[in-house]
């Protein structure tokens, strides 16, 4: 009797033990539940008791002071976040979460000790680098494109790098890195907000900053990037075709002769994640949809509306294809000279 009084004894408590992981599992289901919805203080309260079972939770930690940053109470959110990057499993993600908790407290001096410290921890992470840059930006000093271009060089398949560093040269006399990094963004990107007003950039970027001067090359004596000349040339070759002005029509046959130059003079030195793909849509007859898609809402949409319609095949085929892809730059494949 004894014995089977221990056993029961023994087997409800590991049924205990067992059970604790699942209770905590599920309390946070229910507080990433209210966090959805948008009541921070039921999850901060699902939360607290969940930690209460479990406190090196890492996950329970991170979405408790998320819960309250986006409650706004930003001194329990440093609170918390202060102790979410000191521990040694503190992740690209928890850094993320305490530099938005330092940014909104306006803490600057703070904020950039610890995105130097997250970078030496996590040297190859794309949205760190991102966040870095866009504190610094915020403080109006210019060292924030250095961060963007680590992050491209460090992390390529992060889109992040590629906005902010496009909408940088697009304020500069820059005329490659503009429109290459908006285009990159724009595929990685494709159906986002930030994607569709790249696309206005990047037209007015062909108009304003590639073509506004008949001498391509003007300006670029003291470029360092091999690559960027050799876009510029290639390019360059085209101008003739500017004579009947900037539109999607034109710019889808200045593109098209350039990529074929390319692959003729420079795709063995500098292969291009980007250029490839437009010589994929040109084998597969979608490079014109293409363009359209990229140029032609900007341009004029009432016209690009009719040219769908039109061409409706043509451009559901391009469509389609386009949702069944993930466009992603590769590693080596780097080539800007600050």
């Amino acid at each position: 009797m004894i014995h089977k009084i221990f056993l029961f004894i023994a087997l409800s408590v590991s049924v205990l033990v067992s059970a604790q992981p699942e209770d905590v599992k599920k309390l946070h289901e229910t507080a990433k539940a209210f966090m959805r919805s948008g009541d921070f203080d039921n999850a901060i309260i699902v939360l607290t008791r969940a930690l209460q079972q479990d406190k090196k939770n890492i996950d329970l930690q991170k979405d408790l002071v998320m819960s309250y940053y986006l409650k706004r109470d930003y001194a329990k959110a440093m609170e918390g976040a202060k102790v979410l990057i000191d521990r040694d499993d503190a992740d690209v993600i928890s850094y993320q979460i305490a530099g938005n908790v330092y940014k909104a407290l306006e803490e600057v001096k703070e904020c950039d000790k610890m995105y130097k410290k997250a970078l030496k921890k996590f040297p190859k992470s794309g949205p760190l680098y991102s966040e870095y840059g866009e504190l610094l930006w915020a403080t109006k000093d210019f060292a924030a494109i250095k961060q963007w271009e680590e992050g491209i060089k460090s992390d390529p398949g992060y889109g992040g790098n590629y906005y902010n560093a496009a909408l940088y040269y697009f304020y500069t006399k820059d005329k490659v890195w503009s429109l290459i990094y908006g285009e990159i963004f724009v595929n990685m990107e494709s159906f986002s907000e930030r994607g569709a007003a790249m696309k206005q950039m990047l037209l007015q970027g062909y108009k304003e900053k590639l073509f506004s001067d008949p001498d391509i090359m003007k300006g670029e004596e003291k470029n360092k990037s091999e690559f960027a000349k050799a876009f510029l040339q290639g390019i360059g070759k085209q101008s003739s075709l500017t004579s009947k002005g900037i539109t999607t029509e034109t710019l889808t046959m200045i593109r098209t002769r350039f990529i074929l130059d390319w692959y003729e003079n420079n795709a063995v030195k500098y292969p291009f994640r980007l250029f490839e793909y437009h010589r994929q849509l040109l084998q597969e007859g979608m490079f014109n949809a293409y363009n359209q898609w990229l140029f032609g809402a900007s341009e004029n949409l009432a016209a690009y509306d009719n040219w769908t319609k039109a061409h409706a095949e043509e451009y559901n085929g391009f469509t389609t294809f386009q949702k069944s892809r993930i466009f992603k730059m590769p590693q080596g494949q780097y080539y800007q000279v600050n």
